[in-house]
């Protein structure tokens, strides 16, 4: 490739592609972020192989992903009905989307109310700015390993297992290890899809076996959520009914 088309664009995709993710605040990011027609050639040359750009307003990162319709030529029909194409175990797909409950959950709860919080302090301002969202780092929470140990263990394939399939995690950019910490990695709130998760959670069985999380952190948060969600349920029946 000559210099003269080795652009921006041709850069960041190339960070993306040999990096797997990128911080928001990299420079050449923070311009794509802004500038419409940075952003539109970096689609298009990441297209151009098959692949999207994954962005998310309360992440922290970018990262890159398959376009739906060239995943079936890569992974074939069988491919596609595998749980996933990480090559991650059973219990492991379990234990990431328990993690993404624990954390993503509590995190975008914390940053839905700040980021409302702030639009109110501005509500008597004559020319209002669009506040932006806090930092994902400054409001996700980190799970206790001790205390994921002993809520979920046993459901998780005891200690042996749990440490292989967080092993298993980390490598894949879900999550960070802090000693006897667990905090969000930089994949974590991209590759799973929010807006479809989470109702499955807080409305399915899943939300029960969470209701014994004993973390500080994370059990009062998932409590809130549920209450909330609860609430929201009832108040549709109750609309039904009139």
């Amino acid at each position: 490739m000559s210099a003269s088309t080795f652009d921006d664009a041709a850069q960041l995709a190339a960070q993306l592609l040999a990096r797997r993710w990128l911080p928001r605040n990299h420079p050449l990011v923070k311009r794509a972020l802004i500038d419409t027609e940075l952003w539109g050639a970096l689609g298009a040359r990441l297209a151009a192989v098959g692949l999207r750009v994954i962005d998310n307003l309360y992440a922290d990162h970018i990262s890159v992903a398959m376009l739906r319709p060239v995943e079936v030529a890569v992974f074939g029909e069988t491919g596609l009905a595998a749980n996933n194409n990480l090559d991650l175990p059973r219990d492991g797909v379990a234990l990431l989307v328990v993690l993404w409950s624990l954390i993503i959950l509590p995190k975008r709860q914390r940053q839905v109310a700040r980021a409302d919080a702030k639009e109110g302090e501005g509500q008597g301002e004559m020319f209002a700015t669009d506040k932006p969202l806090p930092l994902a780092a400054s409001v996700s929470p980190t799970l206790s390993y001790r205390s994921l140990l002993a809520d979920f263990g046993n459901q998780l394939g005891k200690k042996m297992r749990l440490d292989s399939n967080l092993k298993l995690l980390e490598r894949q950019g879900f999550i960070i290890r802090r000693a006897e910490d667990i905090a969000e990695g930089p994949l974590l709130d991209l590759l799973l899809d929010y807006d479809t998760l989470a109702p499955r959670i807080l409305d399915g069985a899943l939300a029960e076996v969470l209701a014994r999380s004993t973390d500080p952190t994370a059990a009062p948060a998932l409590a809130r959520l549920r209450e909330a969600e609860q609430e929201v349920i009832a108040e549709v029946e109750d609309d039904s009914e009139l």
